[in-house]
């Protein structure tokens, strides 16, 4: 596959380390690999060995982790292999930041990993569970873990999800040296996997040096979960928001999922009560139908208007969709900001009471329009001025 290569590895007992090498840009790179080949097998204390690669134009952090993956599956390697060079890290992720898409990329196919920041989500999930077999999941860990150290993301928020506990604790340990800005928790049923998670994280962490805050994003995709998604959301301090899988939530109902989505309606809304009594962001989840733009348009403006504030989406062609679906409208933000000015106008003049027009504006109205008039500025929309004194609200 394009951007990736076969690692066959055999140990030897003598002669050293003998590199065959099979690229089409072995002119140019041939010397490079094979040095890098190398150092890995070194690093992890191979002395001899014949190693055989088929590249198809892999990047150097995917050559050291299919190379450390061949070693380890011949149950040799001690520690990990000499990672890539690392890339300065983007600033901490705010636990409130915009998080209107979330664009899933397969922990085991790197191809998909270097453009990924390039099509502008807000964020990026490195997976290691659905979208990565069984037998690979090994592998995965190991390229999921030197692209957060490779590879350059732009703006995105560089999120993993990990496996169902308890695999998921083991793919911690390689994913939390390199400071993600956040965990997805998939199957999330009860508070305590999520202090499970929480526990390993920090004390990785400290083993490690990491200080930055690492957030956690837990997944309810079983009826246990939704009934227990409270607990779940105030379970930690780490927790940022909390989402729904849909696939996993009506297949646990032995019902079909439908695009109109009513047979996961009570679920959904579950998820947004939860998430707002706890301060946390209520993110949505996929809509599968990758072709149907309008559906996806119409699915993400209810998701909005039901509370969510983004959702996940499987391909970057639904990532602009989904930023019009959770933006307001001009006219709804025009409104609420006539009436933000007319509260700050108001309190500059120690008056109580605010009046647009001649509506007086209660207090929830305002919260309502500072809350959308701060979210659009993340979003980088244009606020004007609209004036206090013209349209009603």
């Amino acid at each position: 596959m394009r951007s990736d290569l076969r690692v066959s590895f055999e140990e030897r007992a003598s002669g050293g380390i003998e590199v065959e090498l099979r690229s089409r840009v072995a002119l140019y790179y041939g010397d490079a690999i094979r040095q890098q080949v190398r150092h890995v097998l070194h690093t992890l204390g191979v002395e001899h060995a014949y190693i055989e690669i088929v590249d198809e134009g892999a990047l150097p952090f995917v050559i050291a982790a299919r190379t450390e993956a061949a070693v380890r599956r011949a149950g040799l390697g001690q520690g990990r292999a000499a990672l890539p060079d690392a890339l300065s890290l983007p600033p901490p992720s705010p636990r409130d930041r915009l998080r209107r898409s979330r664009l899933y990329l397969p922990g085991n196919e790197p191809k998909y990993f270097v453009n990924a920041g390039l099509h502008a989500p807000d964020a990026i999930i490195l997976d290691l569970e659905d979208s990565v077999h069984h037998a690979e999941k090994d592998v995965a860990r190991l390229l999921v873990s030197n692209a957060l150290r490779a590879v350059d993301f732009g703006a995105a928020e560089r999120m993993v999800r990990v496996n169902q506990l308890p695999l998921g604790l083991a793919d911690l340990e390689e994913i939390i040296p390199q400071a993600p800005d956040l965990i997805l928790i998939p199957k999330t049923e009860t508070a305590q996997q999520v202090s499970d998670v929480v526990g390993a994280i920090e004390s990785i962490a400290k083993r490690t040096g990491i200080s930055r805050p690492i957030w956690l994003m837990p997944i309810l995709e079983s009826a246990l979960g939704i009934e227990n998604a409270f607990a779940i959301a105030t379970a930690s301090d780490r927790i940022a928001a909390i989402t729904i899988g849909l696939e996993d939530y009506t297949a646990d109902l032995g019902v079909v999922k439908t695009p109109e989505g009513k047979e996961s309606l009570y679920a959904r809304q579950r998820v947004v009560n939860a998430a707002h009594a706890a301060h946390v962001q209520a993110i949505d989840s996929v809509y599968s139908d990758v072709a149907d733009a309008e559906g996806l348009l119409r699915w993400g403006e209810a998701s909005r208007a039901m509370g969510f504030e983004g959702m996940g989406c499987l391909h970057p062609i639904q990532i602009e969709t989904i930023h019009r679906a959770f933006a307001p409208a001009a006219a709804e933000l025009e409104k609420a900001q006539a009436i933000v000015e007319a509260y700050e106008e108001a309190q500059a003049r120690g008056l109580g009471v605010v009046s647009l027009g001649s509506k007086m504006i209660d207090a929830p109205v305002v919260q309502r329009a500072l809350k959308l008039v701060a979210r659009a500025k993340q979003m980088g929309m244009a606020i004007g001025g609209a004036g206090a004194g013209g349209e009603e609200p």
